[in-house]
């Protein structure tokens, strides 16, 4: 603590001090660390552009180029700290392995849902899960599909986004079978607070709603599951009261045999 002569000197050396003259400056602030580029990868395209073979050949032969993807990503918000492999780098290594084989990895359904959450501070987030149907198309334009999942939470309008790029991220390491000792974690840590259970009722315009997925409607089915509430009587697309957990089975059906 200063003393009443210090304080008393400080405020006499201010007053000397010319109008307008600079004061001490300020501390600067520590800049935050570049992000670290990306290693070139560059893979030889073969002469006469890629070999002519099935898709799962043409699998097989990145999948055979890459070996290893490092956890070289670390987590530096939030309590948390752990590496992880982002989508970048998993588009840094297979980009160049896929467009030397003539293989394309492209999106060809994407089923989204969403929730309001919060986080452990009680911040308002939104969560997003995502069921991407993804064709990879080989050299001769046959392909195989196949699914993977991705989930968020986020604070803005990105969730839609971050959840797809997981989902993109986990189907290149798993259809590729790239090792991995620990769960890939998302680059933002949000720590979840207690989660808001969901009335019964709130889910009733979401099942009549014909253009809600039969994937969707399985969804609803676990929650409700979940959270004890299949016997909850709401009220119907017709106006009469029926269980919840009849309605959505009664409604999946009949869009399965559908189509």
């Amino acid at each position: 603590m200063t003393s009443i002569q210090e304080r008393a000197a400080a405020m006499a050396r201010a007053a000397e001090q010319p109008a307008g003259a600079p004061g001490p400056a300020a501390p600067a602030s520590p800049s935050p660390p570049a992000a670290e580029a990306l290693p070139d990868i560059d893979i030889e395209v073969p002469e006469g552009g890629p070999a002519q073979v099935p898709v799962h050949v043409a699998w097989a032969n990145v999948m055979g180029q890459v070996r290893a993807v490092t956890k070289e990503d670390k987590v530096t918000e939030g309590p948390a700290r752990f590496a992880y492999r982002g989508v970048d780098r998993a588009l840094n290594v297979f980009g160049p392995v896929c467009r030397a084989h003539g293989v394309l990895v492209l999106p060809h359904r994407v089923e989204a849902s969403y929730r309001d959450t919060k986080t452990s501070t009680g911040k308002p987030t939104r969560e997003c899960t995502v069921l991407v149907t993804y064709r990879i198309y080989g050299p001769m334009g046959d392909h195989l599909e196949t699914q993977a999942a991705g989930e968020s939470l986020d604070t803005g309008d990105k969730g839609s986004a971050k959840a797809q790029a997981v989902a993109l991220r986990t189907l290149l390491f798993h259809a590729g079978l790239v090792p991995t000792q620990d769960p890939d974690p998302d680059s933002h840590n949000i720590e979840r607070g207690e989660a808001v259970v969901r009335s019964a009722a709130s889910y009733v315009e979401e099942i009549c709603n014909p253009r809600t997925s039969v994937q969707r409607l399985l969804q609803i089915k676990y929650e409700l599951t979940q959270t004890g509430q299949m016997g909850a009587l709401v009220t119907n697309e017709t106006g009469d009261d029926e269980q919840v957990g009849a309605m959505v089975n009664r409604i999946g059906k009949e869009r399965s045999s559908n189509g």
